[in-house]
């Protein structure tokens, strides 16, 4: 029998989700890439960090995707104090750099967790060189916004209006960010089922303590999956590494590569 965590009062919650906002503030770097572009193999994957973190969080699943042959790249964006649209914007321009490297016929596959996914869709929507990615994976992004940053907003708007990137989660928010995924790129998502960390009693669906489920499906995905992971441990995980590879590989996280 799966236990849930029952629902602080009013007041607690509130509480809870000022400790998430604050919490989760490192200010990143806004303008840097990590990885070696010396000696990079056929496949290159940009990975995407969530907010209020930085490239640093993306490194296990980097880890793993060298050991397997590829070359991980990471980036850092400012999802603190920007909204997404801005971070998308230097997303652009570090990729531009990437792309200028390579052959023009080369194309990379894209991996965001959390709120980089969010940054991934914006680039695949509004960018011209979108065309040049061909596979793109979602870990635990808020697709249809997060309700904890929708609990934030109630609570004070002031609040969201610093934490931009927070109010750019916010549900209503989701749809003036005009996400349209292209034909050109296979779209997977991963959602986390573990619903263990503190927030997670604030949220009234299965979740991954931090994102429901619900969010993270949309119809327009070509596969998606469910594991039972919390939402600081799903991409550091070896499973989700294979299913991410899996897609790459094929566009799908059960066909054999």
């Amino acid at each position: 029998m799966r236990s849930f965590i029952p629902a602080p009062a009013p007041a607690l919650a509130l509480v809870l989700v000022f400790i998430f906002i604050v919490g989760a503030c490192k200010n990143p770097v806004q303008n840097s890439t990590e990885g070696s572009r010396e000696g990079m193999s056929d496949r290159i994957v940009v990975l995407v960090h969530g907010y209020g973190k930085d490239s640093d969080d993306m490194r296990s699943l980097g880890n793993f995707l060298d050991e397997a042959g590829y070359t991980a790249v990471k980036v850092d964006l400012p999802l603190t104090f920007d909204s997404v649209e801005e971070a998308a914007n230097v997303f652009e321009r570090e990729v531009a750099e990437l792309l200028s490297t390579l052959p023009d016929e080369k194309s990379v596959a894209m991996v965001g967790h959390s709120t980089g996914g969010l940054v991934i869709r914006y680039f695949l929507s509004h960018s011209p060189l979108y065309p040049r990615v061909d596979r793109a994976v979602l870990v635990a992004t808020p697709n249809r916004g997060s309700a904890l940053a929708e609990m934030a907003g109630d609570f004070s708007g002031l609040l969201v209006e610093t934490f931009a990137t927070l109010d750019s989660l916010r549900p209503e928010k989701i749809s003036r960010l005009a996400l349209n995924d292209p034909d050109e790129t296979s779209i997977g998502a991963i959602a986390g089922s573990k619903g263990n960390l503190v927030l997670g009693g604030l949220l009234e669906k299965e979740n991954d303590g931090r994102v429901e489920v619900e969010s993270v499906f949309y119809p327009e995905l070509d596969d998606f999956i469910i594991l039972p992971y919390n939402h600081h441990e799903i991409h550091h995980s070896r499973q989700t590494a294979s299913l991410v590879i899996r897609f790459i590989d094929t566009g799908s996280f059960t066909a054999s590569p």
